[in-house]
């Protein structure tokens, strides 16, 4: 695009931050069973039966685990969703979301 006076204008691309992610959590407590925690890692967190077991063994040991890392949205999402789940079944499980 040519100006009046010759000069010439360049577009400039606006550099946009990615949006912050989030650690999605699983935490232990002494009453939800390790199937329950592995079928909540399966069915909210797409994870395969082996690296369900490892992350449930995880929580277990350690006081919690990683579920996955995600934008704020699907994080929270995420998070709701398994903790009505726990509530439907009565299980106390907590899950929680922190920023990376």
């Amino acid at each position: 695009m040519q100006r009046k006076d010759d000069s010439v204008l360049e577009a400039t691309k606006a550099k946009l931050k990615l949006p912050p992610l989030y650690r999605v959590l699983l935490l232990n407590d002494d009453y939800t069973p390790m199937e329950f925690v592995v079928l909540v890692l399966q069915k909210f967190f797409a994870m395969t039966g082996e690296r369900a077991t490892q992350v449930m063994l995880k929580v277990h040991r350690e006081g919690m685990g990683e579920c996955g890392v995600f934008p704020r949205d699907v994080a929270s999402t995420k998070v709701q969703q398994v903790a009505a789940y726990a509530r439907k079944y009565q299980h106390p499980l907590q899950c929680v979301m922190e920023e990376t």
